[in-house]
């Protein structure tokens, strides 16, 4: 069969022959129908991700651990966890019998594969207990979750959505998907500072944060009042890690912010996610929630895979 071939740690995958997969007991062999290349694929074929370890644990190998296919009925699924050094980004793939689920009806493939990235968005009210009619700053909004995140938060009923990136390009499409303020957060210490303080308004309900480092550290530094007060509540949602794995937090940010903090996973279990997962689908459907996407054959992987033109798009690769 054809696959994404990663021969060294750091490497670019070739396309290439690779031997066909052959399932044990409790396996079952996917045709592979569609796979999303994602930011945690790369970092694991860098060796940079904490989860690198766990995935490569043989070279050469197949990058990305889940997707779309079909199984041997022609059922449609996604599927995860392939047995290594098989991976998602081939034209077949080996999984436990258990490692997959049933795809809805009528949710093309590519599509299919990028509903999860939706659900980051529904953190908003599982970690934050967002209620309609709240401000929510979505920082990172230029990105493929960020973006979703818009649309989500709008669905959802949000009362004012501010959104925060790098390129006004970007942040003009981020608004036409409905976000009322853009910041651009390519600019100054004090200059970012000014924008978050004008476009708070009566404060910043819940922040959903795909960058961290120092965009929230400043932001951070903008919610600390500046006399004594009763504090309005904004429940930060830490999601992603763009602009920088740590920030300097001071005392004062939360003493007297009224800022709480939460990981994204706070309030998920099978039951919510199932419960997120089927509203994402709902949305799909009705044409409410839209995906942006680049799609292309796996006969391109290496170019692909260093494309930095996607400008919020995710990249689907179509075996």
């Amino acid at each position: 069969m054809k696959a994404a071939v990663l021969h060294e740690i750091g490497s670019v995958p070739r396309y290439e022959d690779f031997p066909d997969p052959v399932a044990g007991e409790g396996e079952v062999i996917i045709d592979v129908k569609a796979v999303a290349v994602e930011n945690v694929d790369k970092a694991i074929a860098t060796g940079t991700h904490y989860a690198s370890g766990q995935f490569l644990t043989e070279l050469p190998a197949i990058p990305a651990f889940d997707g779309v296919g079909a199984l041997p009925d022609g059922t449609l699924v996604g599927f995860g966890n392939p047995r290594r050094p098989y991976g998602a980004l081939a034209e077949k793939t080996v999984v436990a019998a258990a490692a997959y689920v049933p795809i809805p009806e009528g949710i093309d493939p590519a599509v299919a594969t990028v509903l999860a990235t939706a659900i980051t968005g529904m953190s908003i009210t599982t970690a934050a207990g967002f209620v309609p009619g709240e401000t929510v700053l979505i920082q990172g909004a230029t990105g493929v979750a960020g973006r979703l995140a818009v649309q989500v938060a709008r669905l959802l009923g949000a009362g004012r959505i501010v959104a925060t990136g790098r390129d006004d390009d970007q942040l003009r499409d981020v608004r036409a998907l409905g976000a009322d303020t853009v910041i651009n957060t390519a600019v100054g210490d004090d200059a970012l500072a000014r924008a978050f303080t004008e476009a708070k308004g009566e404060g910043y309900d819940v922040v959903l944060d795909y960058l961290w480092g120092r965009p929230t550290e400043i932001l951070l530094r903008t919610l600390v009042p500046e006399s004594f007060a009763f504090p309005k509540s904004t429940r930060l949602i830490q999601v992603g890690e763009a602009a920088g794995r740590g920030l300097t937090l001071t005392a004062e940010s939360l003493r007297t912010s009224g800022v709480e903090i939460y990981g994204a996973a706070k309030g998920l279990d099978a039951e919510t996610m199932g419960r997120m997962y089927g509203q994402i689908v709902e949305w799909t459907r009705s044409g409410e929630l839209t995906f942006d996407l680049a799609t292309i054959p796996l006969s391109d992987i290496e170019t692909a895979w260093q494309r930095t033109d996607l400008r919020g798009k995710r990249l689907v690769v179509l075996p």
